[in-house]
């Protein structure tokens, strides 16, 4: 799979002409897979087709969702990126030293998520990426364009798949989706018992995503805090019965 199966994710696009710069330069480092959430305009329309030029076919076989998980269904790996200095402790990290760990596990699906033109991406939106790159700009003008900013990743992909392939073995990550489903139960727990309240919820569970996803959980490692969540459901169901008695 590697960099030809690499996903390029663009979350609510406005700019058909962005869209169509995008897929050129897609093609021109390597990369096909476009996805698209829900799209604000129309990726096959005459403005972003000629803007695609000899790229039409990534627009075409374009997959559109509704919501960014579904753009990250199967995916192990995720990095996001952001122009925007954010309050939580997360490290913003530079392009060239952060997008070579989407290609260390060539066989397995990785996204890169780009957002809105005017906006980025939201906290919310943020959660689902284990990693966060800011291409480095100059202090007299730090906004880049959307098609600019997803050249110069795929530019900085592009040099690092040209370098030989590590044969060290790396370990099993566990999906994107099924870390999701560990997220919503620890939630569903973490409410039960009372350490999380229904108005707070959201922002204390940014940091347990946070923790988590730097941690970069391996399959067997979810299976295992799934389990104890489990266990701790179990017990709290039994001394329940056990005091109805």
């Amino acid at each position: 799979m590697g960099l030809a199966g690499l996903r390029i994710v663009l979350v609510e696009p406005a700019g058909p002409l962005n869209v169509g710069a995008i897929a050129r330069v897609m093609k021109n480092f390597g990369l096909h897979h476009l996805i698209l959430v829900n799209p604000q305009c129309n990726p096959l329309s005459v403005e972003a087709l000629k803007m695609a030029v000899h790229a039409k076919e990534i627009l075409e076989s374009a997959v559109l969702v509704a919501t960014l998980p579904e753009a990250l269904q199967g995916c192990v790996r995720a990095i996001a990126t952001t122009g925007r200095v954010r309050s939580w402790e997360i490290p913003l990290e530079n392009p060239r030293t952060a997008l070579p760990w989407l290609l260390e596990e060539p066989e397995k699906p990785a996204a890169l998520i780009f957002g809105r033109e005017d906006r980025g991406l939201s906290n919310e939106e943020l959660n689902y990426a284990q990693r966060f790159v800011c291409i480095p700009t100059s202090q007299n003008y730090l906004s880049l364009n959307l098609a600019t900013a997803v050249a110069i990743c795929c530019y900085e992909l592009a040099q690092c798949a040209e370098l030989p392939e590590t044969q060290i073995s790396q370990p099993e990550l566990a999906s994107l989706d099924v870390v999701e489903a560990y997220y919503q139960q620890l939630e569903s727990l973490l409410l039960k018992i009372g350490y999380l309240y229904p108005h707070t919820a959201a922002s204390r569970m940014e940091k347990f995503r946070h923790l988590y996803n730097r941690a970069h959980l391996q399959t067997s490692e979810v299976a295992m805090l799934r389990g104890i969540v489990h266990q701790v459901e179990w017990a709290l169901k039994n001394q329940h019965n056990s005091e109805n008695l």
